[in-house]
C-alpha cells in the first residue's frame, strides 16, 4: 500500500519471510494495516530472492523455514546490504537467541506474540536504521581525515584537530567538493 496523498513519502516496505500462511497473512494484515507495504515469501530461497528484488526496509523472518533456516537467510540477506530485521520464531532458547542476534538480526520475538508488539518492534528497528544511516551521513572519511558534521569535530588518524568555526566551514566545503577548483 503507498500513500497517495500528494508530497506524502512512499509506504515503508517490510518482507515477511514466514511459511505459515496464516501468520503471514496475519502479520501481513497488521502491518499494512499500520500503513508499511508487505510482501510475502513462504521458505527461505524465496526470501533471500524476493529481499534482493525488492530492498525492503525491513524483514520479519521466521527461523524455521523450508529450504534455508532462518539463519541462513539472514546471514545471506545481510551480505548483499545491511537491512533490519526481526526474528520471529517457536525457539525460545537463549542460545537461538543469541545466534539470531549475532548472524545480523537487529531483534527477536518469539511466538505466540502480540500483534500491536510485532507493529512496535519493526517501528523501533526502523527508527534505528535511519538513525544509523543519518550518523553515518553526519560523518565525512576522507582517508585518515574524518569529519564530524554533528559534533563539529575533526580527526586526522584519530587525533583531533582544533578548528574555528569558520575553518571547520572551510573544510568541510572543501571535502563536500573534492575534485573541483573553488573560487
Amino acid at each position: 500500500m503507498t500513500s497517495t496523498s500528494f508530497g506524502s513519502p512512499p509506504a515503508r516496505t517490510i518482507l515477511v519471510i514466514e511459511d505459515e500462511a496464516a501468520i503471514a497473512d496475519a502479520i501481513a494484515a497488521r502491518l499494512r494495516s499500520e500503513g508499511y507495504a508487505v510482501e510475502i515469501a513462504a521458505d527461505g530461497p524465496a526470501g533471500v530472492s524476493r529481499c534482493t528484488e525488492i530492498q525492503p526496509d525491513a524483514v520479519v523472518l521466521d527461523l524455521m523455514l523450508p529450504g534455508l533456516d532462518g539463519l541462513e537467510v539472514c546471514e545471506r540477506i545481510q551480505a548483499n546490504r545491511a537491512v533490519p530485521v526481526l526474528m520471529l520464531t517457536a525457539r525460545r532458547e537463549e542460545s537461538d537467541r543469541i545466534k539470531g542476534l549475532t548472524i545480523g538480526a537487529d531483534d527477536y520475538l518469539t511466538k505466540p506474540f502480540s500483534p500491536p508488539e510485532l507493529v512496535l518492534r519493526v517501528a523501533a528497528i526502523l527508527r534505528r536504521a535511519k538513525a544509523g544511516q543519518q550518523e553515518a551521513a553526519d560523518v565525512k572519511q576522507l582517508g585518515p581525515l574524518r569529519i564530524d558534521t554533528t559534533a563539529h569535530r575533526v580527526t586526522v588518524d584519530g587525533r583531533e584537530i582544533d578548528l574555528t568555526p569558520t575553518e571547520f566551514k572551510l573544510l568541510l566545503t572543501l571535502a563536500e567538493r573534492r575534485g573541483r577548483v573553488q573560487a
